[in-house]
């Protein structure tokens, strides 16, 4: 098949699909809604199990969009999450031959050099890529290799070149596309998915994560050996361990639960407030129990960056949430965020109080922040409030957690977690900000600010002996407000010249003159006459103005 062949059969299978769960010919906000049930429930529905079945269908591009897609609560209800966040890639391995090709061309070096053993069957595979066991010659470590798809990244670039021209089309062309701003998802989706496509990238967000949660000592992070990490090929230390959630409840006995939920609720809530590094992609499947009984982070190909900027007010909102004050909660989601075209402050703010009020009736037990943060961004997205991608990536990450936290330890509560932990977070965000290089540029601006006030000051006194202080007003659309005052002047002087005219000629028709008009003095007949069509012609004016 040519390249233009299979790229019209994207487009084609894309439009089956935009036409079958949205009718692009009346495609609404509302019915958008309705199209796609916008409901609560927490189960996924039948259109949204159907949703992420053609996605997987039509490869890996679309199922990772699907993944994406699992982030934004403020585009899609909890149903629709569910559904897509199980997205599975369910994809035959590829030939060994290949595996052994790209290690080769990718290192340099021929695979039995490397290597002293090497699995030929893979452990896993999935759409991007496979992953076999081997053991280095080197140090006769055991090591898991993961290796990329061929030709994989020009199918994605491909691929995502064709969501891209649709996302502009609905933006451009639909309400439902205005308002939820598709391009900006697609950017934040080719971005993502070419992170996860560099390897390189993913050994170093593995070490990195190493380094920032050494002093967990419950947590693991495979160690990448970058000598031989490419582009395409990972090398990485083999954990075996165990998925959390195929954990069989009986080991879960010998296990203290609850001290492993505390500590990886707390090393995420440091990645996110303080490192401003983070997994984002922490569900259970990369998540694993070791031998040792410790947790293993795998799987760093999707990560996410917070702004020193936000992250303060993460702080703030993570606090505010916990501690069931609302209008705090609102309020610092505000600032947060970005207002759009159809903002609304009033409904956004009763939205997201309401929220956190429904919230403080529960149990504490019964309190899921992840889910709690969800619902914000899904009401934000609903006003007209444009909140920030890792804020997405934030609330998933919490609500996979939250399910994580319930299988450790049935009665571990988040609340109390980040209550206690972003205090600390916070104690030592000012330790970080109070250093010598940060207060430097404040010393500074204090001396100048010291130096130059005697001569501001005498510059003050100075004009207001001479009677030289001026005040200048800058007022909101001055022009328009000027004009505005000009048509009220212009009708008021045209009122006042047609009662002048009606008057005169009232007095005129007392007087005899050769010139009439209708029996009557012709020279106060003109001056009615006038008088009446200018009034006419003022009130109509009026009267089109103001219906305007």
């Amino acid at each position: 098949m040519t390249l233009e062949m299979k790229k019209l059969a994207t487009y084609k299978d894309v439009a089956r699909l935009v036409l079958k769960y949205g009718r692009s010919d009346e495609l609404d906000h509302q019915h958008f809604a309705s199209e796609f049930q916008l409901d609560e429930q927490v189960e996924p529905s039948e259109d949204a199990v159907e949703f992420a079945k053609d996605l997987e269908s039509l490869g890996p591009t679309f199922i990772k969009l699907g993944q994406i897609l699992s982030n934004r609560g403020d585009l899609l209800p909890p149903s629709w999450l569910s559904a897509l966040e199980k997205l599975q890639d369910d994809v035959e391995p590829f030939a060994f031959e290949t595996v052994k090709e790209t290690i080769e061309t990718e290192v340099g070096v021929r695979i039995s050099k490397l290597f002293d053993e090497f699995d030929e069957t893979p452990v896993a595979t999935a759409s991007l890529g496979q992953v076999h066991l081997a053991t280095l010659r080197s140090s006769d470590t055991r090591v898991a290799v993961k290796v990329q798809r061929p030709n994989i990244r020009e199918q994605i670039m491909r691929e995502t070149e064709v969501i891209a021209s649709i996302a502009e089309f609905l933006e451009k062309h639909t309400e439902v596309g205005k308002q939820t701003e598709p391009t900006r998802m697609v950017e934040q989706f080719r971005k993502s998915i070419l992170a996860e496509l560099n390897y390189q990238q993913e050994a170093a967000n593995l070490e990195r994560l190493r380094n920032n949660l050494k002093k967990f000592e419950q947590l693991t992070v495979p160690k990448p050996h970058p000598d031989f990490c490419t582009g395409k090929v990972l090398v990485m230390d083999y954990i075996d361990g165990t998925k959390i959630t195929d954990i069989p409840k009986i080991a879960l006995i010998d296990l203290d639960g609850k001290a492993l939920a505390e500590e990886l609720f707390s090393a995420y809530l440091q990645q996110i407030l303080l490192d401003g590094f983070f997994h984002a992609d922490p569900h259970p499947g990369n998540l694993l129990l070791t031998k040792e009984g410790k947790i293993a982070l795998i799987d760093l190909g999707m990560t996410g960056a917070v702004p020193d900027r936000i992250k303060d007010q993460l702080l703030q909102l993570l606090a505010a949430i916990s501690e069931g004050r609302s209008s705090d909660a609102a309020s610092i989601t505000m600032k947060i965020g970005t207002p759009r075209e159809h903002f609304d402050l009033q409904g956004c703010r009763e939205a997201i109080t309401e929220i956190v009020e429904n919230y403080q009736g529960l149990d504490v037990g019964d309190i899921y922040v992840g889910q709690l943060v969800m619902e914000i961004t899904q009401a934000c997205g609903k006003n007209g409030l444009r909140i920030p991608d890792v804020m997405f990536m934030l609330g998933k990450m919490l609500l996979n957690l939250d399910g994580v936290g319930n299988i450790l330890d049935r009665h571990f509560t988040p609340n109390d977690t980040i209550r206690d932990y972003t205090t600390t977070i916070a104690r030592k965000r000012m330790r970080e900000e109070l250093t010598a290089g940060s207060l430097v540029p404040f010393i500074i601006e204090i001396k100048e600010l010291v130096s130059k006030t005697p001569e501001r000051l005498n510059t003050l006194i100075e004009r207001i002996s001479t009677n030289q202080m001026e005040l200048k007003i800058d007022a909101i659309d001055e022009p328009l407000l000027l004009k505005g005052l000009y048509q009220v002047a212009n009708r008021i002087t045209t009122g006042l010249i047609i009662a002048a005219m009606i008057i005169g000629a009232a007095m005129l028709m007392n007087i005899e003159t050769s010139f009439t008009l209708l029996g009557y003095p012709g020279l106060a007949i003109l001056l009615f006459l006038t008088a009446a069509i200018g009034g006419t012609v003022l009130v109509v004016n009026i009267f089109l103005t103001e219906r305007k």
